[in-house]
């Protein structure tokens, strides 16, 4: 499935800005969001909190998960990072993460490599070790009546 391209008009952007957090908030969690709306959040957003529930959301496309851990802040990188759908460049990419928080989410992977694995295995942070000498672990969702399924 290819993914639809938007490019949000700037009254679009504007009106989106001029939204409440609460109003954000019920946007991110909506069960079908639109495509300008998953693209105002996705790269427009400035609340975190906005930005956390939606990099959640269980029906994140690919482009949407590489701008998630294309971000400087890690806490977004960890909620991408507990995904099971990752693509092998994505949980690479986790793997060589420089917070130890991203590493130790994608350190139960069940698709790592023994490469990585080991690469994990020898982390310089031991909550990382410790995780991945746990093996690999199911992911968990949650969902709530009337919004999207989250991983957990």
């Amino acid at each position: 499935m290819s993914e639809p391209s938007v490019t949000p008009t700037a009254e679009e952007i504007r009106a989106y800005k001029a939204r409440e957090l609460d109003d954000r908030l019920a946007l991110a969690l909506a069960v079908e969001p639109d495509e300008v709306t998953r693209h105002l959040i996705v790269f427009e957003e400035q609340w975190m909190q906005v930005r956390c529930y939606f990099a959640r959301r269980l029906d994140l496309r690919p482009a949407e998960v590489d701008a998630f851990l294309a971000d400087d802040d890690h806490v977004i990188r960890l909620c991408v990072a507990k995904r099971q759908d990752l693509s092998a460049a994505q949980i690479a990419r986790c793997v060589a993460d420089r917070d130890p928080n991203v590493r130790h989410a994608i350190a139960r992977h069940p698709e790592l490599t023994e490469a990585q694995r080991a690469e994990l295995a020898d982390d310089e942070d031991e909550i990382v070790r410790q995780a991945v000498a746990r093996g690999p672990r199911a992911m968990r969702t949650r969902q709530r009546p009337d919004q999207a399924e989250l991983v957990r």
